[in-house]
Parts: C-alpha cells; sequence; structure tokens
C-alpha cells in the first residue's frame, strides 16, 4: 500500500506538470504484439479495447524495450515517424514513466477485479502468490526512482 501510494503520487505530480498536454484519440494498448503486418497491406492495428483519450506519447512508449540508451534510439526513431504526421510536444517525454507505472497498477487491478470469474484463477495461477506481489512491489520501486530522473530523451543516429 506504501509503495503504491507513493508511486500514484509520483505519477500525479508528473501529470500535474504540465496540465495543457493535449489529448487525442489513442490506441491505448500500442505494442509490437497489437500490430499484424500484411505483405500486401502493412500493419493493421488489432485489440482497440484500450483506446482512450490520452497524450500521444500514451500508443509510443509500449513501442520502446531495452536499456535507457537503446530506448533513447528507439525513441528517436518512433518520434521521428510520428512527425511525419504531426507535431510531437517533447514535454510529453515526462510522463513515459508514469504511464507505465499506471499501466502496472491497473494491470493487477484488471486481474483482482476479475478474479471471481472461473476462468481467471486457472489463466493467472501466479496472481496473489507471495511471489506476485514481491515483484510488483520491486517493479513500483523502480519506477518510483525512474519517475525521479530526467525523462527519456530521443537519441538522433
Amino acid at each position: 500500500e506504501d509503495v503504491s501510494g507513493r508511486a500514484i503520487e509520483a505519477c500525479t505530480s508528473a501529470f500535474e506538470r504540465y496540465p495543457d498536454i493535449a489529448l487525442l484519440r489513442t490506441h491505448g494498448d500500442c505494442h509490437p504484439g497489437n500490430i499484424l503486418w500484411t505483405e500486401a497491406h502493412g500493419p493493421h492495428f488489432v485489440d482497440l479495447d484500450d483506446a482512450r483519450n490520452a497524450p500521444a506519447v500514451q500508443d509510443l512508449w509500449m513501442l520502446l524495450s531495452g536499456d535507457r540508451e537503446t530506448t533513447g534510439v528507439q525513441l528517436g526513431h518512433v518520434i521521428a515517424g510520428y512527425e511525419e504526421f504531426a507535431e510531437f510536444d517533447d514535454r510529453e517525454l515526462t510522463l513515459v514513466e508514469p504511464l507505465r507505472t499506471l499501466r502496472l497498477l491497473h494491470y493487477s487491478a484488471w486481474l483482482a477485479r476479475r478474479w471471481d470469474d472461473p476462468a481467471f484463477p486457472p489463466a493467472f495461477p501466479w496472481f496473489g502468490s507471495v511471489h506476485y506481489w514481491q515483484e510488483r512491489i520491486g517493479e513500483l520501486r523502480e519506477q518510483i526512482a525512474l519517475m525521479a530522473l530526467p525523462p527519456l530523451r530521443p537519441l538522433r543516429v
């Protein structure tokens, strides 16, 4: 409870820093697993049940993976591609780690809200175990530390 409270406070603080960041309709769960590619037609976005109004970076940060330098290079490419269609507000970069933190919290809440569904315990047998919660607490501690760092910056290659 203490760690999640501190994480939520850090997220709230990050969003309050720039209350005028524009919101637009986003996919909400834009990661490589939700992009299907066909040779004839290119990318197709699937799994639209998390669509929501959010800053543009909501649909960009989940495309990144790896250490800070690697994600900085990836971010440079993603933003360059994004800016072929629209201007990107660099202030949104302060929201990458808060958005990641909120995703971690929402995922556990999503599982907890559905735990009474008979399909969930067999599908997620690790949920609720001591190990599961120890890992979540560790992740939240890492996120609190990452939110205290300067935001990720795109590295142009």
